[in-house]
């Protein structure tokens, strides 16, 4: 191993390995702990230190970095102090995620660390998105992310680093290659020579360090992060390394041969840079036991305050209103009275072009929606009006994006991602379903996102471009789900989608893009996300539906002036109306609950439930469920027509009559 000090002065030497010695110690009286039974698990990063110090110290302090679970040199680098981080691993209300992360699954603003999740992958495409806001406001700062050779395998590394290509984001992607993927070698991962080759594929930089060097690896960062800057370009890092402890300390270490310890071992970080710097008489003894006792002073204070912290006392109250970030959901009225006839998909795009113009800082991103204008045309002249870097064409990685639009929200601008179709968000379900929906919860940082979703059968797309998949998302918490049925509907609670800083799923049907139209006020107005709207009232059958299920609704009304129904658009799918739900109930006593998604699983049971729970004293008859069939929606129109639950409506409401 070859260190070459040169253009570093004594105390930067000096200050280098500090910063090493920190997590090594850490390190070892974790292990002391753990195998006390005093903490319950630990990831080691013993062995592997030089590059988490030596990149967060390339850094700029307020340059975000996406590290993993072997990255305790970033925190402590960053100067995250050590109580402060072992109450976190102690699972204590004063850690940076009120108890309720485990271990380095956190992220702090106040340090520029954004919390990894256990899927590894997603925390790259995060990085393009805080690169992109580096880009679009002109600024000489880059973001960094951890991979480690595993994560090379996943979709989400692919994506992330042929976005930051096409778009020439400044973002480094750094590789800590140890060897294995938890058990498996790093021959059954790639069969490339080094993972840094990838890099070339993609149109990048791609380099191969000692990620053992301290030196070497700060340099190259140092490097990479002008490169970044200067060409505005990402660029692609390989680290080799090795693990010296098992992928977490309950794996052990039995499938790794001996002699790879043996040749490892003596290229440990720590030894070899501290032996360098005593050889070069920058350090002494008497200097390292110094460093030494202050570090081993500063862990002890920090136990000793994650000891005595009292156990979390479980707040529900805290909990609940912990899942969104705060927000003034009172609706906005139009600043006159003036409407005019819109189609549906003329007021979601009216309404998207107003939210452009009142936020400087919203970005549009998704599959041919700037000169082409969508697929359905929504956002058609847009890019002339507002530019390319606000309007964005995407490659076909819907993970990727979703991941940008996160990064985005980090440095506070808002992120709308269209899918193409709302199937397609099944490739990018991960970073919704676990990262913008739980970061807020986790670590108190919002995703202001809103991912619009076209969706729905009826035009005879068969099954990859119809499904009916909003019941997914409603199971989860920290997103908020919205299903229009009317323009007026449409405009206004998409304009409080954009306003809204919590990740909202926006689903608009398509077989009402342009089949339906209303009367839309011209002006910018919002509707109050989580109310229902009665579309008329009636006093034998409550029909609570939304989407085409309204439309279906109406017109069956309509065509049976002798029944008296109250239909209910419920119009947010989460969270729920539950009061206009109960008052709906209690004007009929009976209730039909109408949907296009299939019935076993769709969100109609989970109503049913509510209301046979909450307002069985109102209810004259059982709950009828009216759905689409539990199959795939077919492609041919007769099959199509078969599957919806259209089809049985009358079926249902007569079921209901004659109770």
């Amino acid at each position: 191993m070859h260190f070459d000090k040169t253009g570093y002065s004594t105390e930067q030497l000096v200050d280098l390995y500090t910063h090493m010695l920190r997590p090594r110690m850490i390190e070892e009286k974790m292990l002391v702990l753990l195998r006390q039974g005093k903490i319950s698990k630990w990831f080691s990063g013993i062995g592997q230190e030089a590059i988490a110090v030596g990149a967060a110290l390339a850094m700029d302090s307020d340059e975000y970095i996406m590290p993993l679970h072997r990255n305790l040199g970033v925190f402590t680098a960053r100067n995250v102090p050590f109580d402060k981080l072992f109450l976190q691993w102690q699972g204590k209300k004063d850690g940076f995620s009120k108890g309720r992360e485990r271990s380095f699954h956190f992220g702090t603003n106040d340090y520029h660390i954004c919390g990894m999740i256990s899927h590894l992958g997603p925390q790259m495409a995060i990085a393009d998105g805080v690169a992109l806001a580096h880009k679009l406001k002109k600024e000489d700062k880059i973001a960094l992310a951890f991979s480690g050779d595993g994560g090379t395998s996943e979709g989400d590394f692919h994506e992330a680093l042929n976005v930051a290509a096409v778009w020439s984001l400044p973002v480094i992607f750094l590789i800590e290659n140890n060897g294995y993927g938890l058990s498996t070698p790093v021959n059954e991962q790639y069969a490339c020579k080094h993972l840094a080759d990838k890099a070339i594929g993609y149109g990048m930089a791609g380099i191969t360090i000692d990620g053992n060097n301290i030196l070497e690896v700060h340099k190259a960062v140092s490097e990479a992060r002008r490169y970044c800057i200067q060409e505005q370009k990402p660029m692609l890092i390989e680290c080799m390394t090795f693990r010296m402890r098992g992928h977490e300390e309950a794996s052990g270490v039995k499938y790794v041969p001996k002699e790879l310890f043996e040749e490892w071992g003596k290229k440990d970080p720590v030894q070899r840079f501290e032996g360098y710097l005593l050889e070069h008489e920058v350090l002494n003894h008497f200097l390292i036991k110094e460093i030494r006792e202050k570090i081993k002073a500063e862990i002890e204070v920090g136990v000793q305050k994650g000891f005595v912290a009292p156990p979390i006392e479980p707040d529900t109250e805290e909990e609940m209103a912990d899942i969104y970030a705060p927000f003034d959901n009172k609706a906005i009225a139009p600043a006159t009275g003036a409407k005019s006839e819109k189609k549906f998909i003329q007021a979601i795009s009216e309404g998207l072009k107003q939210s452009m113009e009142r936020h400087p800082n919203l970005v549009l991103m998704g599959q041919d929606i700037a000169e082409y204008g969508g697929a359905f045309k929504v956002t058609e002249g847009f890019v002339e009006e507002f530019g390319k870097e606000r309007v964005r064409n995407t490659p076909i990685c819907e993970s990727a994006i979703v991941g940008a639009a996160l990064g985005l929200s980090l440095k506070g601008y808002k992120a709308m991602m269209e899918m193409q179709f709302a199937d397609f968000v099944t490739v990018g379900f991960n970073q919704v379903v676990n990262n913008l929906a739980k970061i807020y919860y986790r670590w108190g940082q919002n995703a202001d996102v809103v991912v619009r979703m076209p969706t729905g059968a009826g035009v005879g797309a068969g099954p990859f471009h119809s499904q009916s998949n909003e019941a997914w998302f409603t199971h989860t918490p920290g997103l908020k789900v919205l299903y229009p049925s009317t323009p007026e509907d449409a405009k206004g609670l998409l304009i409080a989608a954009i306003n809204d800083p919590n990740p909202v799923m926006f689903f608009e049907h398509k077989a009402l893009y342009r089949s339906i139209s209303g009367m839309v006020p011209n002006d910018y107005y919002t509707i109050e996300i989580g109310k229902a709207r009665t579309v008329q009232q009636g006093e034998e059958i409550s029909i609570i539906t939304y989407g085409s299920g309204v439309h279906w609704a109406t017109q069956y009304a309509a065509q049976h002036p002798d029944i008296s129904f109250d239909i209910l658009d419920l119009r947010t799918l989460l969270p729920l109306d539950y009061d206009a739900i109960r008052a709906s109930v209690e004007r009929t006593g009976k209730v039909l609950v109408l949907h296009e998604d299939t019935l076993f699983g769709g969100i109609g049971g989970e109503i049913s439930a509510w209301i046979t729970e909450h307002c069985f004293q109102y209810l004259d008859a059982p709950i009828v469920r009216c759905a689409s069939l539990d199959t795939p929606v077919p492609f041919a129109i007769e099959l199509e027509q078969n599957f919806l639950a259209k089809k049985r409506l009358d079926e249902c409401v007569q079921k209901l009559l004659n109770y």
